[in-house]
């Protein structure tokens, strides 16, 4: 028998380690919560790395769009997007850029697929509400838009007259995974208020942005369908759908239309 320099047996040693290795090895219980736990883990992981890339996706949107940078706006879309306008819906990748290259590029820079000198259009987005669906191919987002607009006195024309205008509005939108990037689905673009710089929001005039009336091609730059009923516009005003359900109730928020308030007749302010 072999004694080693600490005393006892090399066997003895021998099965005591093996006891011991045995000992500190996990259960099938152990190993099945293990499993479980770092599945959570990359689930979570997954869901905040979606959540982060809708929110760059939706940021990127308004640098280009404050940018008049119309070509990049559209080829953040899905082939089969919806993009929801002053009271129109354009249908397909085709009719968004119907919108952002037909309407806004030909009435705000001529054309020209980039900024011009003299025009303003900054829009902050915040307040940003992001859920990813379960399977993790949707996400839906809720934000506030601050718009600050113009154009600049030594560059105006006919065409473009000298304006100012603030805007606050909101999105819901719908984002779609295809090839493991986000893309924008469903953009919903809602104002809640436009207002000249100089006046304000109190004197804001009715239907401050008109309303589409035709769609296309009956209206070359139009919309595909009219919503009904039209969104309103400031002073009317709804509260948008929200997306999620309340955080503590977990019930899904019911919405009334406002009161009818008698309109005080007022002179407007010159």
């Amino acid at each position: 028998m072999h004694y080693n320099s600490i005393g006892g047996s090399t066997s003895a040693r021998v099965q005591y380690n093996a006891l011991l290795r045995k000992a500190l090895m996990p259960t099938d219980e152990q190993f099945r919560a293990l499993e479980k736990k770092v599945e959570e883990l990359t689930a979570h992981v997954s869901k905040l790395q979606d959540t982060q890339a809708v929110r760059d996706l939706q940021y990127k949107y308004g640098y280009y769009l404050d940018k008049c940078l119309y070509d990049e706006v559209v080829d953040l879309f899905t082939d089969d997007c919806e993009v929801h306008f002053i009271g129109g819906i354009f249908r397909g990748k085709e009719s968004a850029r119907r919108l952002y290259c037909g309407r806004f590029r030909k009435n705000f820079t001529n054309g020209h697929n980039g900024p011009v000198q003299g025009y303003l259009l900054d829009h902050m987005m915040l307040q940003d509400i992001i859920d990813i669906s379960p399977d993790g191919k949707l996400a839906y987002a809720r934000l506030r838009v601050f718009m600050q607009a113009g154009r600049h006195h030594e560059f105006t024309d006919e065409t473009h007259p000298l304006r100012q205008w603030w805007e606050g509005s909101l999105y819901e939108n719908v984002y779609a995974k295809e090839h493991g990037i986000s893309n924008m689905k469903v953009l919903n673009y809602r104002p809640v208020w436009h207002a000249d710089f100089d006046k304000g929001w109190a004197y804001t005039k009715p239907e401050y942005v008109p309303y589409y009336k035709d769609t296309y091609p009956a209206n070359p730059i139009g919309p595909d369908e009219l919503e009904k009923p039209k969104p309103p516009l400031w002073p009317d005003t709804d509260v948008l759908p929200f997306h999620y359900p309340h955080p503590v109730t977990g019930k899904e928020v019911k919405l009334s239309a406002p009161p009818n308030i008698t309109k005080t007749l007022t002179e407007p302010r010159p």
